[in-house]
């Protein structure tokens, strides 16, 4: 039998989103990073790397002078054209998609072959996997609930069932009460979100935390009001589609148990 060739490792990649360079970490390439755009700041070491942009517009001299021999694009989030963009500029791209809570472990793995760090990355993507269903399958026959995920407070915003965050939820018996929204994140209105009436409100603690609870401060015939179920959240471990988001989804189905015992009968 033929040995199977080790893959070939690019010394110098840049990731062009703030959770690409995170997975990169995590699939153990941390070191082969040379440059980030903006917001990238995790793992710490992150973010003293040059900054090439952000998500959105790439400075296309701070780029080359990094000499990447690979850049790490996010497929169905990179603009067209920043790809075109790369395209022009002769650097060879690498496109994930990284949408859903199981892309996580496919991009780790991905990342692993494309960057010689293989075993690594298959170990934190069996972690990861691990984790994720351990949480489904201990919830998978919990009460359902009917959530709100806020972001923000004026004006509010919520996500849709694309969101990781609304998968995650989901995953712990919690029903995203606008998982039907056009839109991935959107802005809603007053009397949309108080006709939808959830069970339980949740926001992350990055968010306008005042702001939020002294909206629901003001409508206490709320049934989250009444039952006193609304919660902030760590923001950092459900903000972006990385390994972290097994730790945020375990602290979602934590919350979601605490309302179960005080939710109002339907």
């Amino acid at each position: 039998m033929l040995a199977m060739a080790a893959p070939a490792r690019a010394a110098r990649v840049v990731a062009i989103a703030p959770h690409l360079a995170e997975l990169t970490c995590a699939a153990g390439a941390c070191d082969q990073l040379v440059g980030r755009v903006a917001y990238s700041d995790y793992p710490a070491d992150v973010a003293k790397l040059p900054s090439v942009g952000d998500a959105f517009a790439l400075n296309a001299e701070a780029l080359l002078a990094l000499q990447p021999d690979l850049v790490i694009a996010w497929d169905g989030g990179t603009p067209a054209a920043t790809l075109a963009q790369l395209q022009r500029l002769k650097l060879k791209t690498l496109s994930l998609r990284v949408n859903r809570l199981d892309d996580i472990e496919a991009a780790l793995i991905t990342l692993g072959e494309q960057l010689g760090t293989r075993e690594p990355a298959r170990k934190a993507a069996a972690d990861y996997h691990t984790r994720i269903e351990t949480l489904r399958s201990r919830y998978a026959h919990a009460r359902r609930l009917r959530v709100f995920y806020q972001i923000e407070a004026d004006p509010i915003f919520t996500i849709n069932h694309d969101s990781p965050i609304s998968q995650a939820l989901a995953l712990c018996g919690g029903d995203n009460v606008f998982a039907d929204l056009p839109q991935l994140a959107g802005a809603l209105g007053r009397e949309a979100v108080l006709q939808r009436d959830p069970d339980v409100v949740i926001w992350g603690d990055k968010d306008d935390v005042a702001g939020i609870e002294g909206f629901w401060k003001r409508w206490p015939a709320a049934r989250a009001t009444r039952s006193g179920n609304l919660y902030a959240v760590s923001s950092d471990k459900l903000a972006r589609a990385t390994p972290r988001m097994a730790e945020g989804a375990a602290e979602l189905c934590a919350v979601l148990d605490l309302a179960r015992g005080k939710a109002l009968p339907r």
